[in-house]
């Protein structure tokens, strides 16, 4: 018997939670009727939950990130990215990390005033922020509920700094407030860019922007003087580290200034999912693809250690990480982040005018 195909869907199984299910509450219903914002018809509707968190700042210890707080208004993710990390995050909320992660998403509907109020905690020093660490704080539901837009007028409030990473061209909607931002050194944009294959991107990262409009949103952020890079994540070994070098002018060509790549990672239920996908839309392939993953980690399909799990270890991930050295230095890109000001945070915004 054929099996069910899921328009617009990344993961096309929902395997069970590591966890218990526990009672979530539902948004108003004029809100839940409005998250379809795609041209896809789906066979699977999204629905939204109301997330009462009283944190919406997560702090992390690794060595290997340049931030210490990620700022997250959404859990789970419409874009529906098949190799995201981010999945099994889903089963502390007894979820699953397939098609539920991606068709149930919980909303912090309080993100700007928790914000607000960690940045007036008096033990707070200033420091950068990531939008998003866990999921696109950019996804579909943003351009409803502008709970990204209101959090940044947060930002700009305090003069606290604000590094963003997106692969939705909504941004752009917010570039009043990040060319303020801006002018204080206050923020820096990544599009992620995993491919410009349009073919490949709709099967992987079904509900992203395409390949074209996240290089044309480079190309605005860049005209507007607020910093922009590409971020290549995720390489998968055998199916796009040969578009490194183009990825890379391109994004120069549209004004990037700076780079980075991460390697694959398939943590808990994603390497399950990941593989069925696999599977199914690059059976000639898969095994080499697999192989080649294996080359980087070990012989395994995943590493969590601290300073092996982005960039992998051996030949292969030595000769990815020249191939995008060398790419970023012919085409003048800075394979280093942008340094943020944090000289500017004050919690006596009384003299701030109110610019939005």
């Amino acid at each position: 018997m054929e099996k069910i195909r899921y328009k617009g869907r990344g993961a096309q199984t929902n395997p069970p939670s590591r966890f218990e299910k526990f009672h979530i509450e539902n948004l108003p219903a004029e809100v839940g009727q409005s998250g379809n914002l795609e041209s896809i018809e789906p066979q699977l509707k999204t629905v939204f939950f109301k997330d009462d968190s009283k944190s919406v700042v997560s702090k992390n210890d690794s060595s290997d990130l340049y931030f210490n707080l990620s700022f997250n208004p959404y859990r789970g993710c419409e874009h529906g990215c098949i190799y995201c990390y981010a999945r099994p995050t889903h089963e502390y909320l007894g979820f699953s990390s397939g098609t539920d992660f991606e068709t149930k998403i919980m909303i912090k509907e309080n993100s700007p005033a928790l914000l607000e109020d960690f940045f007036n905690k008096k033990d707070y020093q200033p420091e950068i922020i990531m939008f998003s660490g866990n999921t696109d704080c950019y996804q579909p539901i943003e351009r409803i509920l502008k709970l990204t837009r209101k959090s940044l007028e947060v930002c700009l409030k305090y003069r606290n700094p604000v590094s963003i990473i997106t692969k939705n061209s909504l941004i752009l909607r917010d570039i009043g407030i990040l060319s303020e931002l801006a002018k204080l050194n206050l923020t820096s944009v990544m599009l992620s860019v995993t491919s410009l294959n349009k073919e490949l991107v709709r099967k992987m990262e079904p509900r992203t922007s395409t390949p074209e409009r996240r290089l044309m949103t480079i190309q605005v952020l860049a005209k507007n003087k607020i910093p922009a890079g590409v971020n290549i994540a995720p390489v998968i070994p055998g199916l796009n580290d040969e578009e490194i070098p183009n990825i890379l002018h391109e994004a120069s060509l549209h004004g990037a200034s700076f780079a980075g790549y991460t390697i694959l990672r398939l943590p808990l239920a994603v390497k399950d999912l990941f593989i069925d996908w696999l599977n199914r839309e690059f059976t000639d392939r898969a095994n080499k693809i697999l192989n080649r993953i294996r080359d980087i980690r070990g012989g395994k399909l995943n590493e969590n250690e601290f300073g092996k799990r982005f960039k992998g270890e051996g030949e292969f991930a030595g000769t990815i990480m020249n191939l995008f050295k060398l790419s970023c230095r012919k085409n003048n890109i800075a394979f280093s982040r942008i340094n943020l000001s944090t000289e500017h945070f004050s919690r006596n915004t009384a003299h701030q005018l109110d610019l939005f």
